[in-house]
């Protein structure tokens, strides 16, 4: 009988006197079928979940000098599913990133993504290492390009388009990473992947897109605690803007992104607008995000 084995090992190790510029969570999760399972094992999926949050959490990743309260919250959540030798996995991976709202309790989200491809090589003890000149390794490709690609999320809810520097050091992570085996770097591998992810980021077509992700949380949610209206009414502002993308480039990949990482959200803020607001927003929502439709008639019944 095949036996489904499952393991889950969380770190929250306490990071070091001084402020990097993540605070990232990081959990291995292995679900593989016949997979042996032993103290070997396990301690080598202990000692990857530790190297991996120590690499992330203690690597200097921008030049801005970052205070302990404003580094990024954020959690990669690793799957195993697959040994495919002593020392190579198959895995997806959930990347999730948040930014606080102002004068509130309440994080955002800003990312919240499955990459289906994660496939990479650890060999215990090995450092991790890594260069913004070359690939080293897929695993530290794969760490660093969505390091820069939540940091770049980060900065452009906090400023207009304010996170090109760091989408275009993950362009130059997929660049670098090309050549590796693993599946996602590229333009032809499927219609999710690294590849296409950067490059919408940095295409001017999205750039209304982009302009939203800063209206939406500096000019809209980061307002509500003094005046809920003002704030609503910035965040329905923005919606021509995704309109026009939506038009341009339907079916994008970034468009598919920001709805699934935001729709239960967008749900929230609107059950509340007044009742003259609603119709035209569940409407103008759910012809752009038609997968989310019946979420969205939801704000119609609140």
């Amino acid at each position: 009988m095949r036996k489904v084995i499952i393991f889950l090992f969380t770190v929250l190790f306490a990071s070091p006197g001084f402020a990097q510029d993540l605070n990232c969570q990081v959990k291995v999760t292995a679900v593989a079928k016949d997979l042996d399972v032993n103290s070997n094992s396990k301690r080598i999926f202990e000692e990857m979940e530790k190297a991996i949050f120590e690499f992330v959490n203690n690597r200097k990743w921008t030049s801005d000098i970052i205070q302990n309260n404003e580094r990024i919250d954020c959690n990669i959540i690793i799957n195993i599913t697959k040994q495919v030798s002593s020392d190579e996995y198959d895995a997806t991976a959930q990347i999730q990133s948040s930014r606080p709202v102002y004068n509130t309790s309440y994080n955002s989200t800003l990312l919240n993504y499955i990459d289906e491809n994660w496939s990479f090589r650890y060999v215990e003890n090995q450092a991790l290492e890594y260069s913004d000149n070359e690939s080293r390794s897929n695993l530290t490709s794969l760490l660093a390009y969505y390091v820069y690609i939540m940091i770049g999320l980060d900065y452009d809810s906090y400023s207009p388009l304010g996170g090109t520097p760091y989408f275009e050091k993950a362009r130059t992570v997929v660049s670098n990473a090309s050549s590796q085996s693993g599946k996602g770097w590229k333009a032809f591998d499927g219609t999710r992947n690294r590849f296409l992810l950067v490059e919408n980021l940095l295409d001017n077509s999205f750039k209304p897109l982009r302009e939203t992700i800063y209206k939406y949380h500096r000019l809209g949610l980061d307002v509500m605690y003094q005046n809920i209206d003002n704030g609503r009414k910035e965040i329905i502002d923005c919606l021509p803007n995704l309109q026009k993308v939506y038009r341009d480039r339907p079916n994008s990949m970034l468009m598919n992104v920001f709805f699934s990482t935001k729709n239960e959200e967008l749900v929230n803020i609107f059950s509340k607008a007044l009742p003259t607001e609603k119709p035209k927003v569940v409407q103008t929502l759910s012809d752009i995000d038609p997968s989310n439709m019946s979420k969205y008639q939801q704000i119609l019944r609140n």
